[in-house]
């Protein structure tokens, strides 16, 4: 859809040659996330970046503008070229073209200050404003005749949001460098006619949480960056910045942001980024600067009652090194190491402690700032015990951000009452897609299901939290897709709906992989999103789901099937999609697919095992093999996938837990049992009745007997479902032999059919094959189960039962009752070359599938 239909749709009002979004409380003037402003044809009146003439527009900014305004023109200037292959001039003074792109800040540039002040440019959805931006065309006549391109920003960061938003619309994903997403390539790209503006962001400060990012992320940034330093941290800047967020909790698992690398906090503020630190990290300062520095403060301990004075020094020469950057500060305290406070005594000495902190602390930032307290953004994380401080009363400063939590799996905690006084500082979120902790870690790949995060994010915003929006996001890679649905709804909460949720997966897919692949891309990714949501990769093992009626094969099934789905577009894709594909879909679709095969193969090896069953040691193997296939798999992540940008990424453990945190070691390779042939047995199934049937596969009888010189046989795999049994060899005589059921069944009626599926054997002999049963001992009955598939019969019998490739016979059985409702069928062969599929004794409950029906519930007498 272009500007210009959107307009029309939607009742956009017209004014002055131009659109402009109409403006109301609930629709701010944001264009849908899937909204188009570009055309490679110049049409309309349309602006041109590059035309068709192969032509860049110079792009001219004021030198007295924010350096991180100027240094996100250079990453227009680079999208530019990519994108169409010509790299427009960057420009301080007026050029002798007819056209011109003007980027600035409102009250900071002298270009944008100008065009206001002649009335070129209206400033109702800039001035005063937070973080928003306009894009739109106008037509100077004098001194020359020119036509501009503006972006302008309330801010700095609304110019830069207005910035990445042209770069974005021309065909550069956000993820262009954290996921490979290839650009749009274009011959010529114009601007259509409008007037686009941003609006106000809802939420104030939109960012991201990297936590738990030891050995992955960590070992991920040492290989590329030589650690997690101000290399690696200026692309995440600029990531964050694409998405239009501006707040950041960085690493901390013994990560210094200020310290190790003094260019982080200096370029962050360059950048436009918002710094703040953990939910137990106050006033600035990591955990780790304390262990770097106890040694010299005080008695060492993370403790306001035995140490204040050196802490209240340590939090001061924080905010000192701090105090000119752009902030927002955790207060309060929490023990060392993300605990609680050691105990002060009773609650209220507890409340007392709390307050005291804070207090102090507030004086801490009016001595160093020489500002009120109240002029830094200041937050309150009601984080695990905190949030009991708050239930129970506590009181904070009227300026202070309340910083509510989830229960780290995506559920809210705590709301601010309706119809009571809403605090002034206001609230905000702190919310998981990532977890190090109880009752089970999650930290491999993305297990937050979309639908949950929306219907939790709107309920939150919807009572009133819209300060402070951040997202734990562990290791930031795999976790791009909730990532990036959480800040696009941080920026505007009411711009999804339950009824639109679908329609931003393949917005999503359509900005990674292309039109063309978006809606199939949608789904694979929306219902792998589903399935992992059940339960996380590391809760998963083979008791999760229930094999015997089953469950488990049916989810593996199911997933299975979503790997081929994944596979089969992956090698559909152009070479240039392959990266950014597996990154997104494929790789956590086959492996998460693969960790279901494997622990179904351990159910199932388990089972076998407990029957006797030589197929255990299929099982076992086959669990093995899914074992070395997930190595094999994060291998090719970290040393194939964009020739090797990504080493160590995939490198969390997974596999093996056995409390809340990951085994030591890496992963746990699932224990199986291997039989020795001479532990095998056959036989000693007892069925028990399910909805009216009792469904038994043919080799699960309870005994059976031969004849003289034959043996009874399991052929695996034939037939429909699990195999097939016969009296062999075919050559003698089937005297005597019999195979015999046992089965619990209710007593509901006084008859039963017995349905009997046999492979499509011909009357290969004169008259046919026939069988026999009996129920419990009583009066047996014959019967021939094949003699009219004859040529006579050929097209209404024979050719059908051969295209069937299966017999079925009915026949009905009068069942005594009995005390304990035990059962026993017998079943005997009176002619060789019987083969048996599957018996079935309906007592009131059959169903004509096509596979006859899932096997019922069983038990191996005496084992």
């Amino acid at each position: 859809m272009t500007l210009l239909e959107y307009c029309k749709k939607y009742l956009v009002q017209v004014s002055v040659g131009c659109f402009l979004l109409s403006v109301n409380a609930h629709a701010q003037q944001t264009l849908p996330f899937n909204a188009d402003i570009i055309s490679e044809s110049n049409k309309e009146a349309a602006f041109p970046i590059v035309g068709t003439d192969r032509s860049a527009t110079p792009v001219r900014f004021d030198t007295g503008d924010y350096k991180g305004v100027i240094r996100a023109l250079q990453d227009l200037q680079n999208d530019i070229d990519n994108v169409t292959g010509v790299r427009p001039q960057l420009a301080t003074s007026e050029s002798g073209s007819s056209t011109e792109i003007v980027v600035g800040t409102l009250g900071k540039s002298k270009l944008i200050d100008q065009l206001v002040s002649s009335k070129k440019l209206d400033t109702k959805d800039l001035k005063g404003k937070w973080e928003s931006f306009v894009i739109t065309s106008i037509d100077i006549q004098k001194p020359s005749a020119k036509k501009i391109l503006i972006i302008a920003g309330s801010d700095k960061r609304g110019t830069i949001y207005g910035i990445y938003e042209l770069s974005k619309q021309l065909g550069v994903s956000p993820w262009y460098w954290w996921a490979d997403v290839p650009v749009k390539k274009r011959t010529a790209a114009y601007v259509l006619p409008g007037r686009y503006a941003s609006g106000e962001p809802k939420v104030r400060y939109r960012g991201i949480f990297i936590n738990d990012e030891e050995p992955a992320f960590g070992g991920w940034a040492r290989a590329k960056f030589g650690g997690i330093n101000s290399k690696m941290y200026t692309h995440m800047f600029e990531l964050l910045l694409r998405l239009r967020a501006n707040y950041l909790w960085p690493a901390m698992w013994g990560k210094a942001f200020n310290e190790d690398d003094p260019e982080n906090p200096r370029l962050a503020d360059e950048y436009g980024i918002v710094m703040g630190s953990s939910h137990h990290e106050p006033m600035i300062r990591a955990q780790a600067e304390w262990g770097h520095h106890k040694k010299e403060l005080g008695n060492g301990e993370w403790n306001y009652v035995t140490n204040k004075p050196a802490i209240q020094d340590f939090w001061r020469k924080g905010l000192e090194r701090n105090k000119n950057y752009e902030s927002i500060l955790t207060m309060g305290m929490r023990g060392d190491g993300d605990m609680a406070m050691p105990d002060a005594g009773s609650a209220q000495e507890n409340f007392r402690v709390l307050e005291n902190i804070m207090a102090d602390q507030r004086k801490i930032i009016e001595e160093v700032t020489k500002k009120p307290a109240s002029a830094t953004p200041q937050i309150w994380a009601l984080y695990s015990e905190v949030l009991d401080y708050y239930d129970q009363g506590m009181k904070v400063p009227d300026d202070m951000t309340v910083l509510l939590c989830d229960d780290n799996w995506g559920d809210v905690r705590r709301l601010p009452e309706l119809g009571k006084k809403q605090h002034k500082g206001g609230y905000g979120i702190y919310y998981h897609v990532d977890l190090h902790g109880a009752p089970r870690a999650y930290q491999w790949l993305n297990m937050t299901q979309v639908p949950h995060m929306w219907e939790q994010l709107q309920l939150t915003y919807s009572y009133g939290v819209d300060k402070v929006w951040i997202l734990n996001v562990g290791d930031l890679k795999p976790n791009e897709y909730p990532m990036d649905f959480f800040l696009k709804m941080a920026w505007d909460p009411t711009m999804f709906t339950a009824d639109n949720l679908d329609a931003y997966a393949q917005d999503f897919c359509t900005q990674q992989f292309g039109e063309a692949q978006a809606k199939e891309a949608a789904e694979i990714i929306s219902t792998y999103c589903k399935y992992n949501g059940r339960v996380t990769a590391e809760m998963l093992n083979q008791k999760t789901y229930n094999l015997q009626s089953g469950e488990f094969e049916a989810v593996r099934n199911a997933y299975l099937a979503l790997e081929t789905n994944a596979l089969r577009q992956f090698i559909s894709l152009p070479e240039k999609y392959r990266d950014v594909y597996i990154e997104l879909i494929l790789h956590p679709v086959r492996a998460m697919a693969n960790l279901y095969d494997m622990y179904y193969a351990v159910a199932m090896n388990e089972k076998f095992a407990a029957e006797k069953d030589m197929k255990a040691n299929y099982w076992a193997d086959y669990a093995d093999s899914c074992f070395s296939r997930d190595a094999a798999y994060s291998k090719e992540y970290n040393l194939n996938v964009a020739n090797g940008k990504w080493n160590h990424m995939m490198d969390q453990t997974h596999i093996g837990y056995r409390s809340w945190d990951e085994p030591r070691g890496g992963n746990v390779k699932p224990k199986v049992v291997r039989l020795a042939q001479s532990d095998a047995t056959t036989g000693g199934y007892v069925f028990t009745e399910k909805n009216g049937a009792v469904v038994m596969e043919a080799e699960h009888f309870f005994e059976s007997k031969n004849a003289p010189e034959t043996k009874w046989t399991v052929i695996p795999d034939l037939g429909r479902t699990l195999s097939a049994v016969a009296l062999m060899p075919y050559t003698k005589p089937t005297t005597d032999a019999r195979l015999t059921y046992k089965m619990n069944m209710t007593d509901r009626t006084d008859s039963v059919i017995l349905h009997l599926f046999f492979s499509c054997t011909l009357p290969f002999k004169n008259g046919g094959q026939s069988v026999a049963a009996a129920f419990d001992g009583g009066a047996e009955k014959q019967w021939n189960i094949n003699d009219q598939l004859i040529w006579k019969n050929v097209y209404n019998k024979m050719y059908p039962a051969g295209a069937a490739r299966m017999i079925e016979t009915t026949t009905t059985f009068a069942v005594p009752h009995t005390a304990d409702g035990l059962h026993t069928l017998n079943i005997r062969p009176l002619d060789p070359g019987v083969v048996l599929y599957k018996v079935v004794v309906d007592n009131g409950g059959y169903e004509n599938t096509f596979l006859k029906m899932q096997e019922s519930p069983y038990k191996k007498q005496g084992l």
